[in-house]
């Protein structure tokens, strides 16, 4: 059994060590990743290995629309044997070791250490470059030690994640959305409704637009990044130019500015509006109706203004905006052969 999409990156191509046991509908593998035996691929899952490695030992366990990725030209994704990551959650650009448990809705970004033998629970963001020592159980935002657990406990709750992830319903099939050439909407997307792309965006693996009411708006060169869940349920979704929405992210009904980045994991209550120019951190939610000012850092559950917007961070978030592109024409490339 293989993943529903296998694509290279640079020119080179995924390495299992041996099949994996399972691999669900939509599931895909990308780039330098090294899969080790036994490995167990959910529906929707994605590992993606554009610009640094992943590496994943023995029996690891991927749950339905969970995303590995690592952060191009700075950290790789390394994952000890034994790992069981749950449903909807994000290990990012980090270093897990062994006989970790992740369970659903969990965010792991850029830098973190996880030793073996940690559970992080339900819901918890691991800061970037967090250090998460060995034997404790883990919860919060950010996770934090909550008390000391035990090889069996860890097997356990191993346990009942696997168990927990079960069958997803059979998606309904996406629309045909007439699209610039230069958009890239990539082939396991599920696009429904009155969805409008400008430009040179794209719409990577595993993303779920559905406009079921009002429609879905991109701008042009905007991102929105692997299983992200957009909903249009009643006036619709507008998303400005050159805008990020990072892995994970689930929204409704809201309003996102140009030359903005919303982070890994977050979500947006329906009526939220996002000003122009507003970096979200990865794992914040907001309030129904809130607004967030153009020109801040924002973060929390709810979100709250951290700081300012400072040169630096308008920069990484241009640069992401150019990589994406040039992901998306490349991606694009190779999975139509167009030039």
């Amino acid at each position: 059994m293989t993943p529903e999409l296998i694509l290279p990156h640079d020119g080179v191509l995924p390495v299992f060590s041996a099949r994996p046991v399972w691999c669900g509908r939509g599931s895909t593998v990308i780039g330098a990743a090294a899969i080790g035996a036994q490995a167990w691929l959910g529906d929707d899952s994605v590992i993606r290995a554009d610009g640094e490695a992943v590496t994943v030992g023995e029996r690891f366990w991927l749950g339905h629309r969970s995303t590995l990725h690592i952060a191009t030209d700075s950290h790789p994704t390394l994952v000890g044997d034994r790992v069981t990551v749950g449903r909807n959650a994000v290990v990012h650009a980090c270093t897990v070791g062994s006989d970790v448990v992740i369970e659903d809705d969990v965010i792991v970004l850029d830098g973190a250490t996880v030793e073996d033998g940690v559970l992080i629970e339900a819901g918890a963001t691991v800061f970037p470059r967090s250090h998460l020592a060995a034997g404790f159980a883990y919860a919060g935002s950010p996770a934090k030690p909550q008390r000391p657990i035990t090889a069996a406990e860890i097997a356990e709750r191993a346990e009942r994640v696997r168990e927990a992830t079960g069958d997803t319903p059979s998606p309904v099939a996406g629309d045909e959305i007439d699209v610039d050439p230069s958009v890239y909407v990539a082939s396991t997307a599920r696009l429904r409704g009155r969805i409008a792309l400008g430009a040179g965006s794209s719409v990577l693996f595993s993303c779920d637009l559905h406009a079921e009411v009002g429609p879905i708006l991109v701008g042009a060169d905007t991102n929105i990044q692997d299983n992200t869940v957009i909903r249009a349920r009643a006036e619709g979704v507008v998303i400005g130019r050159d805008t990020t929405i990072a892995h994970n992210v689930r929204m409704a009904d809201c309003r996102i500015g140009a030359r903005s980045l919303i982070g890994i994991g977050c979500v947006l209550a329906p009526g939220t509006v996002v000003a122009d120019d507003v970096l979200l951190a990865g794992g914040s939610t907001t309030d129904p109706g809130q607004l967030l000012e153009s020109g801040h850092l924002w973060g929390g559950r709810p979100a709250r203004i951290l700081g300012p917007l400072d040169a630096d961070k308008r920069a990484m978030m241009t640069r992401i905006v150019a990589g994406y592109c040039e992901h998306g024409r490349v991606y694009r490339q190779m999975e139509t052969g167009e030039n």
